[in-house]
């Protein structure tokens, strides 16, 4: 009696030894299975199901690395099943429609819908809390406007490009082949086509599926000058120029750097590299592939400029402008003081924000490193207006645009046009899965494998590409209409609010300096937008000490 207290005593303290002598009457019951099994078939299926565990216990049991599975034979798995179901539970199951990230469902929803077609329109009023500190919203007027154009476009290019390039207010953001697959780029690339805007490229390169099927064509050029580069690594200006003079190469677009991983390179590994890829970036094939951190053409705001300048020649005089996400104020207006300097004007600036981004990025940088978008915005809108650039120089937005609301927002803080990439991944069918940096994207749209890529069919996504696309513009419109306004051009800060906290608002030229034409020369009244014009040096990126 006093063994089997003992017994019970040590089951009670060690549930890991209770486990492991059910373990062992496991494979007592199954050798016992065995035995009857010729003389009674039924056991032949308890043994189908029970050996397989029981062998997967087993090895549990004995393997060094993981201590629940030594303590917990078999059912520990249970752990990393849930872990993996976890994402699609809270999805489908758990998540109300105004959670989610980085997108809510009803952020998904009306993409999903624009791009199938469906109707948009939402019941029963709006579900956000109108008193939470996170609402905006655009002020309307009395007298809608009865004579504001159904489209407008934006004329990229100064008086110094002889090939200007008229852009949509939304267009296609940076994506590489690569990162997405290329059933995924020509789906994307056949829908700018059919809606008539342009298709950036990524920094991985012009390929071939950004060339198929004739949509309009951003190249963008990154650090690692892919598609134009020296064995070396370095720029060649002789490529570059072959290559640009492609029909539908519109404009070029220098990365300095982007919104998910500001300030950071990347490195392709060798078995990645396949001859597609490394025929697309000039790379040799199976050799691993580095995007440095920093350009190697140019280390000084004048020498950015000038080349920009020698690759708006190169390219026959299309447009050429330069993609960042702000990290400190003063490098963006030492470009503007290297504009000055030179005479040489960009002919566009992107603003990427950190909450941006596609594929893969350390968590730290994601989270932790570079401006958002709006602050971001202002910053570059506010050095061109004050050094009297603006207009000439054109403005661009990117990072979770998915909405008429979301561009007429970026336009009153100095946007002309922008950029999406997540919500044209929704429109070719993007689940919000977060496996693109694992190459098993569900969707076939942010991988390289060919029977996942299978279910992207070309032509019907492409459509939903381009419906997406103007479905938004007309929502763009319809806002544009009930402010009173005739183009997203005429949209204001003092028109665009937010709520401070539940019985207080402020418009946005309350909330951020927006300085005048011509104020940064003139001398700013703002006294930090004032620090960082005198900290800010054509000459270096470095901060001039005051």
């Amino acid at each position: 009696m006093n063994a089997m207290q003992n017994l019970g005593a040590a089951l009670t303290r060690d549930s890991a030894l209770s486990r492991n002598i059910l373990l062992l009457a496991g494979l007592a019951g199954t050798v016992g299975a065995l035995a009857i099994a010729p003389r009674h078939p039924d056991a032949l299926w308890t043994l189908l199901v029970f050996v397989p565990i029981l062998v997967l216990a087993l090895i549990d049991l004995f393997q060094p690395h993981h201590s629940l599975r030594r303590n917990y034979p078999a059912s520990a798995r249970f752990r990393w099943l849930f872990e993996w179901l976890r994402p699609f539970l809270r999805a489908y199951i758990v998540e109300s429609d105004l959670d989610g990230r980085p997108f809510s469902h009803d952020e998904r929803a009306l993409v999903y819908a624009r791009a199938k077609g469906d109707v948009s329109a939402h019941p029963f009023g709006t579900e956000l809390d109108v008193y939470s500190d996170e609402y905006q919203w655009l002020a309307h007027s009395i007298a809608p406007s009865r004579h504001a154009p159904k489209e407008t476009r934006v004329t990229v290019g100064t008086e110094q490009c002889s090939r200007p390039y008229e852009a949509a207010r939304l267009n296609i953001s940076a994506m590489s082949f690569g990162a997405l697959g290329a059933n995924a780029i020509e789906a994307l690339n056949l829908g700018a086509k059919l809606g008539g805007f342009y298709h950036d490229t990524g920094e991985g390169g012009l390929s071939p599926y950004h060339l198929k099927h004739g949509g309009d064509v951003v190249w963008e050029i990154g650090s690692g000058y892919f598609g134009c580069r020296n064995r070396d690594g370095s720029f060649d200006p002789g490529h570059f120029a072959e290559r640009a003079a492609h029909d539908a190469v519109k404009m070029t677009e220098i990365k300095l750097s982007q919104g998910a991983k500001p300030g950071h390179g990347g490195l392709l590994p060798g078995p990645k590299v396949t001859r597609e890829i490394a025929q697309t970036r000039d790379v040799p094939q199976g050799e691993d592939c580095l995007s440095p951190p920093g350009h190697s053409a140019f280390s000084t705001p004048i020498e950015l400029v000038q080349f920009a300048a020698k690759m708006r020649d190169l390219s026959g005089g299309k447009p050429v402008g330069i993609k960042l996400c702000v990290g400190y104020p003063h490098e963006l207006f030492a470009v503007t003081k290297a504009m000055l300097e030179t005479g040489i004007v960009l002919d566009f600036i992107v603003i990427d924000g950190a909450e941006g981004g596609t594929g893969a990025a350390p968590t730290e940088l994601s989270d932790s490193v570079g401006m958002p978008l709006r602050e971001g915005l202002i910053l570059a809108r506010n050095a061109l207006v004050g050094t009297n650039l603006k207009g000439r120089v054109k403005l661009a937005a990117s990072g979770k645009v998915t909405s008429g609301a979301s561009i007429a927002m970026n336009a009153a803080l100095g946007a002309d046009w922008c950029n999406a990439a997540r919500a044209f991944m929704f429109s070719l069918g993007c689940v919000q899965s977060m496996r693109c940096h694992t190459d098993t994207c569900p969707t076939g749209v942010a991988t390289q494998s060919p029977a996942r890529q299978r279910g992207l069919v070309i032509p019907e996504k492409a459509e939903r590409v381009a419906r997406f696309q103007r479905a938004t513009l007309d929502a763009l419109h319809d806002i544009v209409v009930a402010c009173g306004l005739e183009t997203p051009d005429e949209f204001t800060p003092d028109g665009l609010r937010q709520r401070i906290s539940a019985v207080e608002m402020r418009s946005m030229d309350q909330l951020y300096p927006f300085v005048e034409p011509g104020e940064l020369l003139a001398g700013v009244r703002h006294e930090q937008s004032a620090r960082w014009w005198a900290q800010a040096d054509a000459y270096s990126f470095k901060r001039r000490v005051t």
